[in-house]
């Protein structure tokens, strides 16, 4: 069994910086030994695991640049939106209840942990595929307080309320872009929509993800309010799709 004290011990004997760390700061060993699993420690967005169904403040609904996805991990995993002709560009991550004060709740209970075949069918054509629509229903769609075919219908509902630019809708190649012209894109697009009701995520230079927040009741657009350090610092590359 892993303790506070068999953690010292490790840094003692493997870890010197970290043992005089352990000595002058004897508490920390503890903390770490008491944080929450799906705590971030830098101020990224802190997971609440088990937290009561419907408890949150508003949704954030992430759409997923599908190139940069396939280029980073979705070809080697063989994911068939990265088939060749698919020629997908936004596709739904999910959509997640979140605090206003950059967390959001996590698997809640006692909601059922996997859908139904009935809530599956409601899922069909706003998911890439039929495995990240029962990831999002285990880690996000059981806070939400709906059941999981109201769930996957809210889903699509946000997915159809939001107007992609025509930029990322034809793009026919590479090109560039940065974090304050992808959002007044997106503000042109969808009159109600304002910049700070927009975030935008990169990895290894390329488009990785938008955030998109809404009102609780997804009858409108809402402000993100604190999601964290920035995901997307300067310009990045716009991979086409395939």
């Amino acid at each position: 069994m892993i303790t506070p004290r068999s953690v010292a011990a490790l840094a003692l004997t493997r870890r010197p910086r970290l043992a005089r760390l352990v000595a002058a700061l004897p508490g920390a060993v503890m903390l770490l030994a008491i944080a929450p699993a799906g705590a971030q420690w830098g101020g990224g967005p802190r997971a609440d695991r088990g937290a009561a169904p419907g408890n949150f403040d508003h949704y954030v609904l992430a759409l997923s640049w599908s190139p940069s996805f396939c280029m980073r991990e979705g070809q080697r995993k063989q994911r068939s939106q990265c088939d060749v002709g698919q020629k997908l560009g936004f596709v739904v991550h999910g959509l997640w209840p979140q605090y206003a004060s950059n967390g959001y709740p996590s698997e809640c209970a006692p909601s059922p942990r996997f859908p139904s075949r009935m809530a599956l069918r409601a899922a069909d054509g706003v998911f890439p595929d039929e495995g990240l629509a029962r990831h999002e229903w285990r880690v996000h769609g059981t806070c939400s307080g709906s059941t999981a075919v109201d769930y996957f219908r809210d889903v699509r509902r946000a997915r159809d309320a939001v107007t992609i630019p025509d930029a990322y809708r034809g793009a026919g190649g590479p090109f560039r872009d940065n974090v304050m012209a992808l959002k007044r894109a997106f503000v042109a697009a969808n009159p109600r929509l304002r910049v700070d009701m927009i975030d935008v995520a990169c990895s290894r230079g390329a488009l990785r993800e938008i955030y998109i927040c809404f009102s609780k009741d997804l009858r409108s657009f809402a402000p993100c309010g604190d999601m964290g350090p920035p995901r997307c610092r300067a310009g990045f590359e716009v991979p086409p799709p395939r």
